[in-house]
């Protein structure tokens, strides 16, 4: 990474993660076959770039080691994007159908780097102190175990300064001690007469394979297979094609153990469901405030019928933009049903309005979309160029895409779409256009009343008598 002209700075960690800097960070454990570096790259392209060039050197260059490449996360931590987690009762079982699992994931071509959060087994020392001849020489498990841990492990005889820092002096057997079995069984332990025997005669020692880790979930053994995605493919899409083998492979499993979805996909159903439990709430106040407004269930069923047609412009919006439709989305979502059913309400309240100024329904539906036309356009607009400023943002992105597309295409469909419906809804006739009266569609006067007049109009001339004529 050193003059690597894409990256500002970074910062590593070994044996453990990096302190939690970040709200979302997905912090991790100590574990010595564990490390951690943190990258800060000089723009989102340079980061995109970097993170090809380093998954492609890792996978080269160090192909035993297990690697995962992640910007910073939005929402709660997740980490690996596609997880599965196998729970039971014994490791080896639980070890073993968890293999299982990774042999269907690898089967996908929508995932790769498939791997494991406990790791491999590996060899581990066991050390099974005989209780009865420890007691007899006057031995605890405790003082076994700290002679043990001295030699293998190592204590701290003192500290020296290196600058500014201390550094611990370990005193522990050299290499060749720690590994052999036999200097093992052969190690000194000092009795309370400080008198020494073997720790063979107190204890077995052998090595055996063992997990490096074993992670629990509600007190059982959980082994979780992680996964990466492929490029341009979503968790819930890679999760939805493996959901029929998983759920076959879960029926089959034995009582006591079965597999579970875990990763970005989970976290998006706890998301959800944190809408869904008050959206109940939010459509009975929102019918019962149009109720109170439009007086009428047909207006009601008429302007909430426009909303639906939204989710055409925010289809179009997320497909242009490859954005996902998480929990962000799912907020603008709501606040664009909102702004649909209220173009919607204003229409339909203009229409009564020009009903109750004596003008025919035909007439009234035209011209109140004629009338709200330019205000709806201009709130319409102003909303979608309010937008644009987060519209780039990477976490608001999704939710300014799902207004902006909804609000486009919904603004046009309230402006045709729900005339059009009101009219065929209430059956309304179009007015016949008036004719044209010409001079020959004057009414000719009433005789007697032409005669009282003093005259005699007809075909528009004036038959009228000269004022000095004779009276009869």
């Amino acid at each position: 990474m050193r003059n690597d002209p894409d990256i500002d700075h970074w910062s590593s960690y070994i044996g453990r993660g990096a302190v939690r800097f970040y709200l979302s960070l997905d912090e991790q454990l100590p574990n010595d076959f564990f490390t951690q570096t943190v990258i800060v790259a000089r723009s989102a392209v340079a980061r995109e770039h970097l993170r090809q060039r380093l998954d492609t050197a890792l996978s080269r260059d160090m192909p035993d080691v297990v690697h995962g490449l992640f910007p910073l996360e939005l929402g709660p931590p997740v980490g690996w994007p596609v997880q599965y987690r196998v729970t039971g009762r014994d490791p080896d079982r639980v070890w073993h159908y968890a293999h299982d699992v990774a042999k269907i994931m690898g089967d996908s071509n929508q995932l790769h780097m498939i791997n494991f959060d406990w790791g491999d087994p590996a060899r581990k020392l066991r050390i099974d102190v005989r209780q009865d001849e420890a007691h007899r020489l006057g031995l605890s498990s405790g003082a076994i175990a700290l002679a043990i841990n001295s030699a293998v492990t190592g204590m701290t005889a003192t500290q020296i300064r290196d600058s500014i820092y201390l550094v611990d002096v370990v005193l522990r057997a050299n290499h060749a001690q720690r590994l052999s079995i036999e200097d093992l069984r052969n190690l000194d332990i000092r009795l309370p007469n400080d008198q020494t025997v073997p720790l063979s005669t107190v204890a077995s020692v052998a090595y055996v394979e063992d997990y490096p880790l074993i992670w629990r979930r509600d007190r059982l053994p959980t082994l979780t297979i992680q996964a990466q995605l492929r490029d341009g493919v979503q968790a819930d899409t890679a999760v939805g094609t493996l959901a029929p083998k998983i759920a076959a492979f879960n029926a089959a499993l034995p009582v006591g153990y079965h597999v579970a979805v875990g990763g970005t996909v989970e976290e998006s159903v706890k998301s959800q469901k944190s809408v869904i439990a008050v959206m109940p709430v939010m459509i009975l106040v929102m019918l019962g405030v149009l109720m109170i407004e439009l007086q009428s269930f047909k207006r009601l069923a008429l302007v909430i019928s426009v909303a639906p047609f939204g989710l055409i412009g925010v289809v179009g919006a997320l497909f242009l933009t490859q954005h996902p439709m998480g929990f962000i989305a799912m907020l603008g979502l709501v606040a664009l049903i909102g702004m649909i059913i209220r173009n919607s309400v204003i229409l339909v309240h203009q229409i009564e309005i020009e009903k109750n100024t004596g003008q025919s329904e035909w007439d009234a539906v035209m011209n109140a979309a004629k009338i709200r036309f330019r205000p709806i356009m201009l709130t319409a607009v102003a909303a979608i160029l309010g937008m644009l400023p987060i519209a780039s943002s990477v976490f608001w992105g999704p939710m300014a895409d799902v207004i902006m597309g909804g609000l486009a295409v919904a603004t046009v469909l309230t402006l045709i779409f729900l005339p059009s419906l009101y009219v065929l809804w209430f059956r309304v006739k179009e007015a016949p256009s008036p004719r044209r009266r010409g001079p020959a569609d004057e009414k000719i006067p009433d005789p007697p009343a032409a005669r009282r007049a003093g005259g005699l109009r007809v075909a528009g001339a004036d038959l009228s008598p000269a004022p000095d004529a004779d009276a009869r």
